[in-house]
This record gives structure tokens, C-alpha cells and sequence, in this order.
């Protein structure tokens, strides 16, 4: 059986709640100074880098927020995008930037699990390993907290592993696409997110996109199918030369899923994401086979193991990605390149992610050659940045940032400004 974790002051056992408001109440940066002595630090491996982390402090922020958008309604939601952003500093003091960012309403980790997560297991891990060892850094996570059916904590993980790609980056002074040897990329086409509540507000909607350089669109869809059928034709009659891309979030039951394809392909969409949750297998056998509309998934796929599984079985045509739902940047590369090794497609999408998440993402997404335009709408629903300079969209597009690592020179005052709002 495993022991209860003691408090450092005494010998006797924490009660859970005990334990859970603890790690809660840390103040920032207080847990990079308990890690040394944690017993859950796995041991360092020989490696030919000098480069150690030293210590990772957390920022849980909330991201204040403008407009409607499903997944930040309710109480969790409406106090703004919630994210903890991770500052790794290596033995020489060169310092990488991560952000995690999760989100209960869409997924099964929260602010505080996060933050808990970080503090008492996944940090501790880090601690003395080479940060430019991604694969090594991923085996320490594992080690630290188990994978179940796939990755552990994908979202969280995530923030860490952006911040190790960035601290690399910088400690060789080359930017992501240097690091991975592959070619820049030119700035990417963003979709406009289409999260209508009535067909009224559809075409506001649209103009505000349009207004703002967007020519590509991205309706929310599920459960209510004629609702659906409805609105995309009316977004297709406003917008009749865009991209349009149907996203269900896997709110359909298999019947209406079989039903939906057809008739939002009548009516103009061109893509249907995650029709139904993704442990409905025989169901997108059933909808790749139907051939309606191409069918990309998108909750379920975490690791690049379910992704060839899911292949081999005729499930999808291609993913929409995530970075910052996958575990990262390293988890996210192996996937686009088994798609393209499978002749099959990737969308580019995201979880309404903040600047640093947003700069990893737009670099991922460049230097593997998007087709589609991104569905990246932090700059739409999102009014506060903690970067010096921040990402601005222009005419419906965004650029890599340029310089290593990241590309971006986060402002800390900032975030810790952001932390103290929140």
C-alpha cells in the first residue's frame, strides 16, 4: 500500500484534504526550493549536455476574456482562461517559458489539478535532468505520474514540455524550425470560431470575423442537428469562398453522427471533426467508411500510440492537433509525421491558447506545413498577453515568431502581475 505524504515539519500522516490545500496554498516559486529533496526525482542519465534545470517555478493565471465561447461558460470558465505558465532555469541561468493550459469543460484537468500535478510529481521529476533530452524528459514524467489508456495529464505535461523546447532553443541560440531542421514557414491563415446560441447571431458573428481580416470559419456544431444544418448554411451563404469546418466536440450519438455527415456536406461544410466521442470506434469506422464528409478526430488522440491504432483500424481521414492537449510539441511532431507518412491530413487547431502556448503552436504548425487555416482563436476570445510583443493577427493571419527558442521574450513582470490578478 502506498504511505500518505508527510509533512516536512512533522512525521505524522496528511489527511487528503490536508495534502491537496497544501499544495494549493504554495506560494509562487516556493516549490522549486522543496524539490531537491523530493523522492519522487528521477535519477539523472548520462548525457553529453553541460545543461541542467535547476529549478521550474509555476504561475496559475487567468486570462481575462471578451465575448462567448461554450467552453469559459459557468463559474470555472467565466473568471477567464485559466493556465499555469512555467518558467524551467537551467544551471547557467538560461531560462525557457512554458504554458499549460487547462480546461475542465472540455477536458478532465483543471487550474488546481495542474497545479498539484506540477508541484508535488511532474516538477520533481525535472529536477537535474538535461533539458534538451526531450524523450528522456518525457520517460521522467511517465515515471512520475502513470500513463492509463494513454499519456498522463497530456494538457499539463504540455506547458513543461514547451518550456524545455524553448530553453533549448535559446541555450543553442536557434529558433524551433533550426532545432528541428526543417524550413520556417510562412505566417499562418487563421479560421474565425462561429459559436452561435441562435441563428441571430450568426451573421454578427461573421461580420466581426471578417472585419477583423478573417475569410475562413469555424462553426461549433452538436447536438441539435437541424440547429446545425441551419447554421452552417447560413455561414456558407455569408462566407461562400471560406474554409468551413464543422467541430462537434464529440456531441453526437452514433445515430446522428451517421445522419449529420451528409447533410452538413449538402449544405457546404468541407470537414467534420470529433462527430462522437472517441471511444465510439466502430462509429468512425462506420463514418470513414460512409465517405460523407472527410472526418478528423481530435479529443482522443493524445499520444502517437492511439494514433496509429486508430489508423490501422480505417477511423480517420486525419487530426485536427493540439499541442497543448498531446503532451507537447515532442508528442505532436511524431504525430503530424506519421500522418504525413500515411498520406493523411493534419488540422491545425487549439485549446483558445494564450501567447506562449500560441507562439509553440504557430511554429509547429509553420514549419510542418499547414494546408488548412488554423483554428487558433486565443487572439478572438483572449485580451491580455504577458509578452513584451505581443502576437498580433493581421489580415487574418500570424506569423512565427523569430529568434530562438520560442521566438517571444516574455515580460515576467507581467506574469506575475497576471498571477497576483488571478
Amino acid at each position: 500500500m502506498p504511505t500518505q505524504p508527510r509533512s516536512p515539519q512533522t512525521s505524522h500522516p496528511l489527511s487528503r484534504r490536508q495534502f491537496l490545500a497544501a499544495q494549493l496554498a504554495l506560494p509562487l516559486g516556493v516549490a522549486a526550493t522543496l524539490r531537491a529533496a523530493s523522492p519522487t526525482a528521477a535519477p539523472t542519465p548520462a548525457t553529453s549536455s553541460k545543461l541542467k534545470i535547476d529549478r521550474i517555478e509555476t504561475f496559475p493565471v487567468r486570462y481575462p476574456m471578451t465575448g462567448y465561447f461554450k467552453f469559459f461558460a459557468g463559474p470555472s470558465g467565466e473568471a477567464g482562461r485559466a493556465a499555469v505558465i512555467l518558467k524551467v532555469t537551467a544551471n547557467d541561468g538560461t531560462v525557457g517559458w512554458g504554458e499549460s493550459v487547462p480546461l475542465p469543460t472540455w477536458s478532465d484537468e483543471t487550474l488546481e489539478t495542474a497545479v498539484v500535478a506540477l508541484n508535488r510529481y511532474l516538477i520533481p521529476a525535472l529536477i537535474g535532468a538535461d533539458p534538451t533530452d526531450f524523450a528522456g524528459a518525457h520517460r521522467r514524467l511517465d515515471a512520475a505520474i502513470a500513463p492509463a489508456f494513454s499519456t498522463a495529464m497530456p494538457i499539463t505535461r504540455a506547458g513543461l514540455d514547451i518550456a524545455l523546447h524553448d530553453l533549448a532553443g535559446k541555450a543553442s541560440g536557434q529558433s524551433l524550425h533550426q532545432l528541428w531542421g526543417r524550413p520556417r514557414g510562412a505566417p499562418l491563415t487563421l479560421s474565425w470560431t462561429v459559436n452561435a446560441r441562435t441563428l441571430d447571431e450568426v451573421e454578427p458573428l461573421v461580420a466581426e470575423g471578417r472585419r477583423r481580416g478573417y475569410r475562413h470559419f469555424n462553426i461549433k456544431v452538436a447536438p441539435d442537428l437541424e440547429f446545425d444544418v441551419a447554421l452552417s448554411r447560413r455561414v456558407r451563404a455569408l462566407a461562400p469562398e471560406a474554409f468551413l469546418w464543422a467541430d462537434a466536440n464529440c456531441g453526437y450519438d452514433p445515430a446522428t453522427a451517421l445522419a449529420a455527415a451528409p447533410r452538413l456536406a449538402a449544405v457546404g461544410v468541407d470537414v467534420l471533426e470529433a462527430p462522437v466521442r472517441p471511444n465510439r470506434l466502430s462509429t468512425y469506422q462506420e463514418l470513414k467508411k460512409q465517405g460523407a464528409l472527410p472526418i478528423y478526430m481530435d479529443e482522443g488522440i493524445v499520444s502517437p500510440v492511439e494514433l496509429a491504432e486508430f489508423i490501422r483500424l480505417g477511423m480517420l481521414d486525419g487530426v485536427a492537433e493540439k499541442p497543448s492537449r498531446c503532451g507537447g510539441l515532442w508528442s505532436c511532431r511524431q504525430q503530424i509525421e506519421l500522418l504525413q507518412s500515411k498520406g493523411l491530413a493534419f488540422l491545425g487547431s487549439g485549446l483558445t491558447d494564450p501567447d506562449i502556448s500560441l507562439a509553440a503552436t504557430l511554429a509547429l504548425y509553420a514549419a510542418y506545413g499547414l494546408k488548412k487555416p488554423a483554428a487558433l482563436n486565443g487572439p478572438q476570445f483572449l485580451t491580455s498577453s504577458v509578452l513584451k510583443q505581443p502576437l498580433t493577427v493581421v489580415n487574418g493571419t500570424l506569423a512565427v515568431p523569430n529568434g530562438p527558442g520560442l521566438g517571444i521574450e516574455v515580460d515576467e513582470a507581467k506574469v506575475r502581475a497576471l498571477a497576483a490578478r488571478s
